[in-house]
């Protein structure tokens, strides 16, 4: 009698050549992953008078205020600076991490590069 369903002897070859590619995407996202970890991005606001820095790992390494922009009678204005420079950092950050991972992708959208599939 007939097996119904499945493949015989296996998955068939293009199954198996789908799954070595899934493998090989997956080392390269973890590699990509690692290597984006260990950058640093700055970003600055207020013509520079304040700088942020993030890790990879979207941890805020560095902060540098300039003297001029440090007035006691205006902390709102030095807040927003600092959180400006710092968002900035991360969208940098962000833009990094998207365009690294669409190289490896080909530019398929999220999910793991999988995104666009029917599954």
């Amino acid at each position: 009698m007939a097996k119904r369903g499945g493949f015989p002897g296996g998955m068939p070859g293009n199954m198996s050549n789908l799954m070595k590619q899934a493998q090989k995407m997956q080392r390269q996202m973890e590699e990509a992953q690692k290597e984006l970890e260990e950058k640093e991005v700055t970003a600055t606001a207020g013509g520079g008078a304040v700088e942020v820095t993030v890790s990879g790992k979207r941890e805020v390494t560095k902060v540098t205020l300039s003297e001029e922009v440090v007035d006691p009678d205006d902390i709102e204005m030095l807040e927003d600076l600092i959180m400006a420079a710092t968002n900035e950092a991360f969208r940098q950050l962000e833009e990094i991490s998207a365009s690294s991972m669409s190289k490896i992708t080909g530019g398929m959208g999220g999910m793991g590069g999988l995104g666009g599939l029917p599954f």
